[in-house]
């Protein structure tokens, strides 16, 4: 039986006595409005912010979301046959650029497994054509590589994969992302990231209420907002839309727009967002966003390739990117991963046996070397070039691909040899700046260690195909995330490296036609010297390290050893106007017509000066740094491109006759240093050293500059043997390795000849004098008499010559006999440097000892620039 209970509708009134209650009441109708408005007002806001935040995400979600800059790539990398690689390897290159896996693509291109290779099949993106190849690979080795389309079954020596994206760069941040598909995310990347994020994320409508209130709880129980309750979906939500300040209105906001997200997109599309806006931490002075990046830059590898652990790693990084940084905090990092590992566990993705398994992995990361991989000062040159041409709003609105000339196995190999070669600076400079002080005396005596405080070096290293001009690698500092100062482009006094170009211009005197002709085997004066100039008002004297002369020099042994008095006298012998000009027609245009161009008193960057040196490694032709090939529409199809600008500055003879005369350099002189670090293949160069440690040198397929200095201009008191040659050496051994760079012997053209010239009489050796030097001449300016001829039994260069007896058969001795004067400013004297006789033989031996021992390599006199003619320049005083 039902029961009615009817509530009376009365209220006590003051004197006890019940009062009847009714909406006819006045007090009962103002509450009930007032509850009415605040409803009214509550929904007004509300749908006013449903609105905004609803038109937001319209707005955001309504294009592309993470296409909107101009995409740099690097150099195509070319698969040859024979190459020694696997399948994978290639997948994840071209996964990297964006090939799907299937038949038929309207984006970059597809591939397809097939039995024993891999077909590859360009898209209407991509750079390529649309022929494509297939690729067969057995015993981790090319075996035979055939065309498709229309060259279908024809055999191919080698095919270029698509050119490797370097970045695409956010213009509001400095920020690098590799935008990943959901269904291109692997499984274990997922389950990861959701068991340790948001387990219910394929459940809930956005919002976890039953993780929030709990997370509100715990937060008032710490009395601290330390638990955030978020979901995935509201973690975006924060990421695009919000602030990430923890207040109440943010937090509501936060669950609003999720909400909305959750009503106009799907889980994967969501989960997609996610996976490449997540902040996942620092790369130099970028910030890495999603797994793809993540994955590049902290395992070196394709996402799809990710392992178990490296998934678990990277999902546990999201919680505090730079706290569980795993490079500065290994073992938060190898904590925080387990934590992950457990998760999946109790997830059920995973079972317990995997979890261990993957526990016990160490951690596996690629070296922290930004500018292995992505060469942030070429990318900042680049971009400078193509905005400077097309303004950033069109680049990055156009959403223009710019496609480089870097070689990215260039620019590992030339990050590595920098981050090997500075630590070697470090302790040279360390060494200089350590004083040891006695204190005490007897029994009580102590040494007392103290280090000067000082800059630490920096370093700058550009390698160009001398035949083209395109810059292949470029490291313009020793830490992008220290300091973006590029010092590939900064200008420095260029000390002996600029010697050449007063060489060449001598050398030129057999093709000008001029009466006094110079070659190889002309005797040069290498006393002291007062230099008079600039109608008499300027005087210029020049001093060699330890004022050590050595008389009359052929001028093969004046470059070789880069002494000072000798080349000013040259200089002033063929014109100081003559060698400015020529210097500016290579492209070094600070340079002025006084005895101090002679000895690289000017100002170039190394960037100007490896261009300057493709006059000698491409046969008299300057060729401008290219740095862009090509720039192409979103679609693929070329907007414009770029090779380098060509000035005819000498005759090829005249070139070939340095290039001998530079590789005497290497193999005897002041860059034996190269050889003494292992680099063995034929190449010509030139030491230099002013406040700064220079390199300059070239092979037939690879030209390298490494400058070493401080950036407040302060004497390093280092050679440039010391210092850059052997960052030098390291990066072409590696290159040298590489396929297409391999060094050869030096193309000999038309008009020149090789001749053996006896050390001692200077003249055509014969066996009965073998111990000779190998160099080139112009035809008809060569030696006519045999050493067998003269009657001096040993002849004016005996004396200053006999340190080559040790080097039979112009083999290179086992240190340079002499070395290039140092140079510093007036008044400042030079530091001793021990004698090359007392030189450790070991590797660090070589590197320490015979490196302190080249100090007196090339340090040039007065290599500052002449002041007004006013004034006249002062003569260095101390020992020079």
């Amino acid at each position: 039986m039902a029961i009615k209970i009817k509530i009376p509708n009365f209220r006590a009134g003051k004197d006890g006595s019940r009062i009847a209650l009714s909406l006819s009441n006045p007090l009962i109708r103002a509450a009930l409005a007032a509850v009415a408005l605040v409803v009214v007002v509550c929904l007004a806001v509300f749908a006013y912010y449903w609105n905004k935040y609803d038109r937001m995400v319209d707005q955001r979600i309504r294009g592309p979301i993470f296409t909107t800059s101009a995409r740099i790539y690097a150099r195509p990398q070319a698969i040859s046959v024979g190459d020694h690689t696997d399948a994978q390897t290639i997948l994840g290159e071209l996964r990297r650029a964006g090939y799907t896996e299937g038949t038929k693509s309207e984006g970059v291109g597809t591939y397809k497994l097939t039995d024993g290779g891999i077909q590859i099949k360009p898209g209407p993106l991509s750079y390529h054509n649309e022929d494509g190849a297939t690729i067969r690979i057995s015993g981790g080795k090319v075996e035979k590589i055939t065309g498709g389309g229309a060259t279908q079954g024809t055999p191919l020596a080698a095919y270029e994969l698509e050119p490797p994206l370097l970045t695409a760069l956010d213009t509001e941040e400095r920020a690098k992302r590799q935008v990943v598909h959901y269904q291109d995310i692997p499984k274990v990347m997922v389950d990861a990231v959701l068991a340790i994020e948001d387990r219910r994320f394929f459940q809930h409508g956005g919002v976890n209420f039953v993780r929030l209130v709990g997370a509100a709880l715990s937060d008032l129980r710490e009395r601290h907002k330390g638990q955030g309750g978020s979901t995935l979906t509201m973690q975006i939500a924060r990421g695009f839309f919000l602030t990430p300040e923890k207040t109440v209105k943010r937090k509501l906001t936060e669950m609003m727009i999720a909400i909305d997200l959750e009503h106009k997109l799907n889980k994967q599309q969501i989960f997609e967002l996610y996976a490449n806006q997540v902040d996942m931490g620092q790369r130099g002075s970028f910030t890495i966003h999603g797994f793809a990046e993540a994955s590049r830059s902290y395992f070196n590898k394709d996402l799809q390739s990710i392992s178990l652990p490296e998934a678990a790693l990277l999902a546990g990084i999201i919680q505090r990117p730079s706290y569980l940084n795993p490079y500065r905090h290994p073992e938060r990092a190898l904590d925080r991963r387990n934590l992950v590992l457990e998760s999946m566990v109790d997830t059920g993705s995973i079972n317990r046996e995997q979890a261990d398994k993957a526990k016990a992995t160490p951690l596996k990361l690629a070296p922290p070397n930004v500018e292995a991989n992505d060469a942030p000062y070429f990318v900042d040159l680049v971009r400078e070039f193509i905005s400077s041409r097309y303004g950033d709003k069109e680049v990055n609105e156009q959403q223009y691909k710019v496609y480089t000339t870097l070689n990215p196995e260039l620019q590992k190999a030339a990050a590595e040899a920098v981050e090997q070669g500075i630590k070697l600076v470090d302790q040279q400079v360390t060494k200089l700046r350590t004083k040891k002080t006695k204190i005490g005396t007897g029994k009580n005596v102590k040494v007392e260690t103290t280090v000067a405080p000082g800059p630490a070096a920096q370093v700058a290293l550009i390698a160009l195909d001398p035949h083209t001009g395109e810059v292949l690698a470029l490291v313009g500092g020793r830490n992008y995330g220290t300091s973006q100062l590029n010092h590939a482009v900064k200008q420095r006094p260029t000390g002996s490296i600029f010697k050449p170009f007063v060489y060449a211009t001598a050398i030129n005197t057999a093709v000008a036609g001029s009466p006094t002709v110079v070659t190889p085997s002309s005797l040069l004066d290498d006393n002291p010297g007062t230099f008079i100039f600039d109608r008499g008002t300027q005087v210029y004297e020049p001093r060699n390290y330890k004022q050590e002369y050595h008389g009359e020099v052929t001028a093969e042994f004046a470059l070789a050893h880069s002494l000072n008095n000798a080349t000013v006298r040259l200089a002033e012998q063929v014109g100081y106007n003559n060698v400015a000009t020529l210097a500016k027609a290579a492209g070094v245009k600070s340079v002025q017509a006084t005895p101090a161009i002679a000895l690289g008193a000017y100002d170039a960057s190394p960037l100007e000066m490896t261009s300057a040196y493709t006059v000698f490694a491409n046969s008299g032709i300057r060729l401008s740094p290219v740095f862009v090939k090509s720039v192409h529409s979103s679609q693929g199809e070329p907007i414009e491109n770029f090779s380098a600008d060509k000035t005819v500055v000498l005759d090829p003879r005249v070139t070939y006759v340095m290039t001998t005369m530079m590789e005497n350099v290497l193999n005897g002189g002041t860059g034996y240093t190269v050889r003494q670090f292992g680099f063995a293949a034929p190449a010509a160069g030139k030491t230099g050293t002013s406040h700064d440690g220079w390199f300059a040198g070239y092979t037939t397929s690879l030209l390298c500059v490494v400058w070493v200095g401080f950036d407040d201009y302060s004497d390093l008191k280092l050679s440039g043997s010391a210092t850059a040659a052997p960052i030098w050496a390291e990066f072409m051994k590696r290159a040298v390795k590489l396929p297409g760079y391999a060094a050869g012997e030096f193309s000999q053209p038309p008009g020149v000849v090789n001749v053996r010239v006896d050390k001692v009489t200077n003249r055509l050796s014969t066996p009965a004098c073998p111990d000779a030097y190998t160099v080139g001449f112009i035809t008809g300016t060569e030696p006519t008499q045999t050493c067998e001829q003269s009657g001096e039994g040993g002849g004016i260069l005996t004396k200053i010559l006999g340190a080559f007896e040790s080097r039979p058969n112009s083999q290179p001795s086992p240190t340079p006999v002499s070395g290039e004067p140092p140079s510093n400013q007036p008044g400042q004297p030079v530091a001793g440097a021990e004698s090359p006789e007392k030189k450790k033989k070991g590797f660090f031996g070589k590197l320490a000892g015979v490196f302190k021992g080249d100090k007196n390599e090339d340090k040039d006199a007065n290599t500052q620039p002449q002041p007004p003619p006013a004034q006249a320049p002062q003569a260095p005083q101390g020992p020079q």
